[in-house]
């Protein structure tokens, strides 16, 4: 991919976007994992006015590349029937799920060609952490698939500093590796990297006006990784 590509990413909102959209989840999900049969039972059409979910694309040159979903209180139920297996670590999912203003970020897919463009990512997800601070969540859950060949869980654990809480072998999509849940204190993530003073913490914030640094400034991390980047 060519250096000078300009990235851009939207909140999806129309039926061509949304589109564009499934071209690169039917890539990913359909042809290259085989996680889901018809792509459209992964992103539907009431999706978009549904005002528990928001769907982000990313664009390169105005060619879609990169999807990811923000779930709002995710449903509590769903997460009991996955059959959790506490993690020895001091954070109980069900309790995040129901206490906290959690929402589950997930249904993230770059196509293969762009997966080491880091723009593409933080495009994505400079606009979810916006959309999720301003409706006033304070955290994120999400699984990853242990042991897959495209792991995030590096980037999510040592960079974002998302803490694994739990792990279980079913979910909605069909692959048999393990899933690893795991949590994220929005808080917590501001600090550490500012503090760090890295790409990503540029990355997210580059948009934000003043009143939300100081309100994240002040905000009091409920959970902390341990881990350094």
């Amino acid at each position: 991919m060519s250096g000078s590509s300009k990235i851009s990413a939207l909140k999806i909102t129309t039926e061509a976007q949304r589109q564009q959209a499934l071209q690169v989840l039917s890539v990913i999900y359909c042809q290259e994992k085989n996680w889901v049969g018809n792509v459209d039972k992964v992103f539907e059409v009431s999706d978009m006015t549904h005002p528990s979910v928001s769907w982000f694309l990313a664009l390169s040159d105005e060619e879609p590349v990169g999807v990811l979903r923000v779930l709002y209180e995710p449903p509590l139920d769903l997460y009991k029937e996955y059959g959790f297996k506490k993690l020895d670590c001091p954070v109980d999912v069900e309790s995040c799920v129901k206490d906290l203003k959690i929402a589950e970020i997930g249904r993230f897919a770059v196509l293969p060609q762009h997966r080491r463009n880091v723009s593409i990512v933080a495009a994505l997800m400079k606009l979810a952490v916006m959309d999720t601070l301003e409706r006033g969540f304070t955290h994120y859950i999400t699984d990853i698939f242990e042991g897959e060949v495209h792991s995030p869980y590096q980037f999510h654990t040592r960079v974002m500093g998302f803490i694994p809480v739990a792990t279980h072998d079913v979910g909605e999509l069909n692959c048999p590796n393990r899933r690893i849940t795991m949590v994220l204190d929005l808080a917590d993530c501001y600090h550490r990297t500012k503090k760090n003073g890295g790409w990503i913490f540029r990355a997210l914030t580059s948009d934000w006006g003043e009143e939300l640094h100081k309100k994240m400034e002040k905000s009091v991390p409920l959970l902390r990784s341990s881990l350094a980047d």
